[in-house]
């Protein structure tokens, strides 16, 4: 039995690593293509085909691991089918691999995709993805921004609270396009700072704001708008670079820590945090969907597939692998419209598709 499980654990392996990079290779020439476009601009032409392609090859961990459960459905379906179309699944059924050691075995090759998926999206990803966005940031003249709005963070005082909107993040941690506006105990506007650019100080309690107008509002004076321009600021503050980075950087592509850690800041500032929640559990349970994905891939063992054609099963799989990943998706929006509990939007679709295909997998037990 040890010798039918290595060997399934093999093909598995191999045709799962294979699918991985044909994908793998088929993104890269995309996003080589779409960078080809780019070489040559920036600052005095200063983005060259090494830069570009230095770029595509540091999106590669962040395509693997969105694709890596599609490939594990894809590698596993064809070896399944592959075993039942030679009647070698019936000749290991016959030599002691029931349904249950099936599904165990199975199981086990998730679990070694699962640690991956997890490796992959919490420790290359971020990582990758942040070096591909300095080096834009460096040779394009680029910023890292999120959407046309930039970050939105909030600060709490004692007496006092603030809201902090940042437009981009460059690459030696400049700050640009700053808007501040600051609130009394009450709830009630006292100013608003707005500063071209800004950065921060060693001592991480303060940034120091450059070209700022800042309108005081002063109900004790008669003019109620009071206007004051300075050329640098020091704002006091104790939002640090690794807070500004994370609510620039898109969710699915931060690590799972640093978004528990975020969503932790926004509800100690009173902020809505559910579509993080959402992003934290769907971060959780995206590598367990790599077992959702070889369970989906068991029942083709049990089909009668002599005469079926295999480019059939894998197409076959890949619709399945891409309904998985777009209901994962639009259920993180609907639970966000909807307010559901953030693990139930993110474990949904997972749960939904686990019990059919141990359904079907019963059914066809029961029929063979």
């Amino acid at each position: 039995m040890k010798t039918i499980r290595w060997m399934i654990y093999r093909e598995v392996m191999q045709k799962v690593g294979f699918a991985t990079l044909g994908f793998i290779a088929l993104f890269f020439f995309f996003d080589a293509i779409e960078e080809l476009r780019r070489v040559g601009q920036g600052p005095q032409g200063g983005y060259l085909l090494r830069h570009a392609l230095w770029y595509v090859v540091l999106m590669v961990p962040n395509h693997i691991y969105e694709l890596l459960p599609i490939t594990v459905l894809i590698g596993t379906i064809f070896v399944m089918a592959r075993l039942a179309q030679s009647s070698e699944f019936t000749i290991l059924r016959t030599s002691g691999l029931g349904p249950l050691k099936a599904l165990r075995t199975l199981l086990e090759i998730g679990l070694i995709f699962v640690l991956v998926a997890f490796l992959v999206g919490d420790y290359l990803t971020p990582v990758s993805s942040r070096q591909a966005q300095l080096l834009k940031a460096r040779y394009l003249g680029q910023t890292i921004t999120n959407g046309s709005s930039g970050a939105w963070l909030k600060e709490n005082k004692t007496l006092s609270s603030s809201i902090v909107n940042v437009l981009a993040l460059s690459r030696d941690g400049q700050l640009g396009s700053i808007r501040i506006f600051e609130f009394n105990s009450d709830g009630k506007l006292t100013s608003i700072l707005q500063a071209s650019s800004g950065k921060f100080l060693n001592t991480n309690d303060a940034w120091l704001l450059t070209d700022v107008v800042q309108d005081k509002f002063n109900d004790a004076i008669d003019s109620n708008l009071e206007r004051s321009t300075y050329p640098t600021l020091k704002w006091p503050n104790a939002l640090t670079e690794d807070m500004v980075s994370v609510a620039l950087l898109k969710p699915e592509r931060m690590a799972t820590w640093d978004l528990f850690k975020y969503i932790n800041h926004l509800k100690r500032n009173d902020q809505a945090s559910q579509r993080y929640e959402i992003d934290f559990w769907k971060k959780v349970f995206y590598p367990l969907s790599c077992i959702v994905m070889v369970v989906l891939a068991l029942p083709f063992a049990y089909l009668h597939l002599r005469n079926a054609n295999m480019n059939t099963m894998v197409f076959f799989g890949v619709v399945i692998g891409i309904t998985f990943v777009l209901i994962n998706n639009l259920f993180g929006y609907i639970g966000n419209l909807n307010s559901w509990p953030p693990w139930l939007a993110a474990a949904t679709p997972g749960l939904v598709f686990t019990a059919g295909s141990l359904a079907a997998f019963a059914r066809l037990v029961w029929r063979h």
